[in-house]
């Protein structure tokens, strides 16, 4: 495994980590959600069964987060996620090690931007993951409003937000009102019928921001020719921690690896 540091658009340090293989069979990026970082146990799982099949693998750290990169968490958004990994991969054209078309995977906001990827650029992805994706800005705010009754409300009356980072115990996050209203901005419904290589969602059963409802309602518009599967993992939330859960997400993944 060998670091990298690159600058996104806008002049921002992303570093993150290239795994290669002995004999690679093909190339893979792999971004974390909203408030993640690279090393998340779970992003792991899924850096390294696509190491072990013999991809080389891209896991980076995006701006605006609680990893490596520069950036406040204040100021992510959807379309920063997005664009620093159209940056990652066009950085990536540029390397030896680089094959096409290659596998996206990410989780939750991660999981929208190689979602959004694939939809714009179909001929280069050989397969996608979005994995718990936020599968539009509407259906997010429905799904807060009813698991978290007023912190909407609340939310725009301050104006911030705030929420104990998972990936850093003891940090507080800070959103302003602005993300949500950038997030309703947000659908890969538009665009599902653009997703004709094969597509694995996977979420947990007690997943509350992107529950299993809302993914069925993407892989439906997902055309019926495409090869499409969903799994639901049992007792899961949005973020899987739990051994048990990880086990499962590293058994489907490698499975659905496997066959394509």
């Amino acid at each position: 495994m060998s670091k990298f540091e690159i600058k996104n658009r806008y002049g921002l340090k992303i570093v993150g980590n290239v795994s290669i293989p002995e004999k690679p069979t093909g190339c893979a990026f792999v971004l974390h959600g909203l408030g993640g970082m690279k090393e998340n146990a779970h992003i792991m799982v899924i850096v390294d069964v696509l190491f072990s099949n013999g991809y080389t693998v891209v896991n980076f750290d995006a701006t605006n987060s609680v990893g490596e990169s520069e950036g406040k968490y204040e100021n992510a958004t959807f379309v920063l996620h997005y664009e620093d990994l159209a940056d990652v991969i066009a950085w990536a054209k540029s390397q030896l090690w680089y094959l096409e078309p290659f596998i996206l995977a990410g989780h939750s906001m991660g999981a929208d931007a190689v979602a959004k990827y694939a939809e714009e650029h179909p001929a280069e992805v050989k397969a996608v993951f979005p994995f718990a994706p936020i599968v539009s800005g509407r259906l997010s705010f429905e799904a807060t409003e009813r698991f978290e009754p007023g912190k909407l409300r609340k939310w725009e009356e301050t104006g911030w937000t705030e929420r104990m980072s998972r990936s850093k115990p003891g940090t507080v996050l800070h959103l302003p009102w602005a993300h949500m209203e950038g997030r309703l901005k947000h659908d890969l419904e538009t665009k599902a019928t653009s997703l004709t290589m094969p597509v694995l969602l996977v979420v947990g059963e007690h997943d509350g921001p992107c529950p299993p409802e809302h993914q069925k309602l993407l892989f439906d518009m997902i055309p019926p020719d495409t090869e499409k599967e969903l799994y639901i993992v049992s007792r899961a939330p949005h973020v899987f921690v739990e051994p048990e859960h990880l086990d499962q997400l590293r058994n489907i993944f490698d499975k659905w690896l496997k066959q394509l």
